[in-house]
């Protein structure tokens, strides 16, 4: 606590500390008691390196066998095999897309040529009392 402080730091530290005591109900000694290193006696089953594990250097790792040109062209045969299933599952799933597609478009082209014949029908005969099929007016 003495170190690196000026006499000021040092007494309102002291002060402060006090008040902090003071309003855990005890004195500056006894909060300081708290605060003092305790020393234990080691227990007598510690934990104690042996020499023989201290001196000794561990055992160098054994260098990875170098991949042998089968064992290469199998991965990639792996590899492949798996860019294949991917892409076939892919090409599944854009066949059904477009199928999908395919059927609103025709549901949407039908519904236009009923409305497209329906307008010329409608335009070739001239008004009518019948009410117009797009817009319902009876103008013709």
């Amino acid at each position: 606590m003495e170190r690196g402080a000026t006499p000021g730091e040092r007494a309102a530290g002291r002060a402060a500390a006090a008040r902090i005591a003071a309003a855990a109900g005890l004195t500056l000694a006894q909060a300081e008691a708290f605060d003092a290193p305790r020393t234990r006696p080691a227990p007598s089953n510690a934990w104690r390196a042996s020499k023989t594990a201290s001196t000794t250097a561990p055992e160098p790792k054994a260098p990875p066998a170098p991949i042998t040109v089968e064992e290469l062209q199998a991965q990639k045969r792996a590899a492949e095999a798996r860019r294949r299933k991917l892409a076939a599952r892919e090409a599944r799933r854009l066949r059904a897309l477009h199928a999908e597609q395919e059927r609103q478009s025709a549901a949407i082209r039908t519904a236009q040529g009923e409305r497209d014949r329906a307008w010329a029908e409608a335009r070739a005969g001239g008004p009518t009392n019948e009410p117009h099929p797009v817009t319902g007016s009876h103008l013709g």
